[in-house]
């Protein structure tokens, strides 16, 4: 994968933020070729000791590494050292920010005082609630409040977290996006801009078609494992004899015939049980139970390339382990600038620069 990381040198960012979603917007900038300063206060970002078990904790946390590459680092008293913060500001292109409600006061870092040393500054800052300005707000607090833990787990199983802080990760490509048309704003007035972005909003935004099903018919969606509400079989799982495991994606009647000839039971495609979407929604159980003891006495390394051949939509269920091995080949991980430390690419686009 080609990337243009040269697009955004000469942009000075400082970054104000800690945690997750604040950093890695800064991380995405800094990626393409901004310079990124990042301050943080003497106890430093406190994601620095959120290690996982079995992590060296001589060093510093995985999870900040995660967010806070090709950025030069430096500790300040926001209270105590602000000669030497104005003049960071003075020199920036765009400030991110995600204060607690009235930190910014306190630190004398509201919109109009930033603007006082720095008029054409773009400032973007993430928060938790969209009102609720004094409330704490952190990832699985607003996985629940906007109706994903809801939705996310097997059928009648417990409320269930997503293993990654997704709604850090929506409300930083939301600021990223809001930072870039305020960086074409100012390239066509020469003016600032101020955005802000809260998980909540974020997390909304992203209810697409599970929210949109209320909006439409007063259907209120439930956990349903993997499965997709309206196609089947689209997140079955089959498990074959050496222990695979694949995930299916059937969108087309086509697929679904192809599908059932590969795995020796063709007469499944014209069951009236299963001849069409809709019937196979109806009846996905039944479906389900036969496709698994289609598979389970069947090679996976037999099967794969027939699956390939006849373009039936499947995945396979990887570990971490043989995702970042493939994401080294295809050019997804990248050596740290400053630290040299590898990590994930947070760019996953590929732009070619006339």
């Amino acid at each position: 994968m080609t990337t243009a990381t040269h697009l955004f040198n000469g942009l000075k960012i400082l970054d104000l933020s800690s945690v997750l979603a604040g950093p890695s917007v800064a991380s995405f900038f800094a990626e393409m070729g901004a310079e990124v300063l990042k301050v943080e206060s003497l106890q430093g970002d406190v994601t620095r000791t959120w290690f996982a078990q079995g992590e060296d904790l001589g060093s510093t946390s995985a999870y900040y590494q995660s967010v806070n590459h090709h950025k030069k680092v430096i500790t300040l008293d926001l209270l105590q050292d602000r000669k030497n913060l104005d003049e960071l500001i003075a020199l920036s292109d765009i400030l991110i920010h995600n204060f607690k409600f009235g930190d910014d006061i306190k630190f004398q870092l509201s919109e109009p005082e930033i603007r006082a040393v720095n008029p054409h500054i773009i400032i973007a800052s993430i928060k938790g609630f969209e009102n609720d300005h004094q409330r704490v707000a952190y990832d699985v607090v607003l996985q629940a409040e906007t109706g994903f833990m809801s939705i996310n787990g097997e059928k009648n199983s417990d409320p269930l977290k997503m293993p990654v802080a997704f709604m850090d990760v929506l409300a930083a490509h939301q600021l990223k996006e809001g930072v870039l048309c305020a960086l074409y704003h100012r390239l066509k007035t020469g003016k600032g801009s101020t955005l802000h972005c809260s998980l909540e909003m974020a997390g909304i935004a992203s209810l697409m078609n599970q929210g949109s099903i209320y909006l439409k018919s007063k259907i209120v969606p439930k956990a349903n494992g993997s499965l997709h509400p309206t196609i089947c079989p689209y997140g079955e799982i089959l498990t074959f004899r050496d222990g695979e495991k694949i995930v299916l994606a059937v969108g087309s009647q086509r697929q679904f015939i192809d599908l059932c000839a590969v795995l020796s039971v063709p007469e499944l495609s014209n069951d009236p049980r299963f001849i069409d979407n809709i019937s196979r929604v109806n009846h996905r159980l039944e479906l389900q139970q036969i496709l698994e003891k289609a598979s389970m006495p069947m090679e996976w390394d037999k099967v794969h390339p027939l699956l390939l051949a006849k373009k039936v939509p499947f995945g396979k269920i990887k570990s971490i382990d043989e995702v970042i091995e493939n994401a080294q080949e295809i050019g997804g991980i990248e050596v740290d600038r400053e630290t040299k430390t590898p990590f994930i690419k947070s760019i996953a686009f590929e732009l070619k620069a006339l």
